[in-house]
């Protein structure tokens, strides 16, 4: 348990050294957005395929990682059709009630991710936690990014914008503990729960960082990022065993 709570806390904050550089920069450009996203996509792509499917299968069986990796999908189609999407572009905006969903939005989107970290330490294979716990962190580092710079052009401080950042990150520890109490003591779950957190990884992949990384002009060292964070999750993999 101490161990997976380690791992969360470092996946979670993640969030926050992502967000660190606003307290320095004023503008991140463009293609560095689009190359850091098309690498965190690159690293879950592999960690979902190489990582957490397998072992949903070596912990159950195909049934439940059609049935789990599924559900990952809906329950993540779900939230995105629900919640507010972050627009980083608006000028002088304000903190007004929208913006708060969007916060509010951000602590939900976090429990998935959570749940998955949790769901990998919980699971027979050893290195499966750190591995995941590392790409959902290198997930989070750009979403940190994007939500501080979305919060300063809403006319929050910097040092505000990265404590508002921080406590999503928190949730997501908060729903990792969830998860590896819940494998623990509720058999069969755990394979169940790998097949979720692929099918939700796969979902934000296709559907938010890539479209968001090819869509300002940047698509070939975006394609090479993704490429480079999938090999460097491959030789995680294989470190992690």
């Amino acid at each position: 348990m101490e161990t997976a709570l380690i791992g969360s806390f470092i996946s979670a904050m993640a969030t926050v050294l992502g967000a660190a550089p606003m307290l320095f920069i004023r503008k991140l450009s463009e293609k560095w957005k689009d190359i850091l996203i098309a690498f965190t996509a690159g690293i879950m792509v592999s960690a979902s395929t190489m990582g957490l499917m397998p072992q949903a299968i070596e912990e159950s069986n195909i049934f439940y990682l059609t049935v789990g990796f599924l559900i990952g999908i809906f329950v993540l189609d779900l939230i995105e059709r629900n919640i507010p999407h972050i627009h980083v572009e608006t000028e002088n905006a304000s903190l007004d009630s929208k913006s708060l969903l969007v916060i509010i939005a951000l602590f939900l989107h976090n429990i998935p991710e959570g749940l998955s970290t949790g769901f990998s330490y919980a699971s027979q294979n050893e290195g499966l936690g750190p591995m995941v716990a590392i790409a959902i962190g290198a997930q989070n580092m750009p979403e940190g990014l994007v939500l501080a710079v979305f919060l300063i052009h809403s006319n929050v401080s910097r040092i505000k914008s990265v404590l508002i950042v921080a406590l999503t990150g928190l949730m997501e520890m908060a729903a990792a503990a969830a998860g590896y109490f819940s494998a623990n003591y509720i058999q069969g779950l755990v394979g169940l729960g790998l097949a979720f957190a692929a099918g939700a990884m796969m979902f934000i992949v296709y559907k938010e960082l890539i479209p968001e990384s090819h869509g300002h002009g940047h698509e070939r060292p975006s394609t090479y990022s993704f490429i480079v964070g999938l090999l460097i999750m491959v030789y995680i993999s294989h470190i992690f065993g």
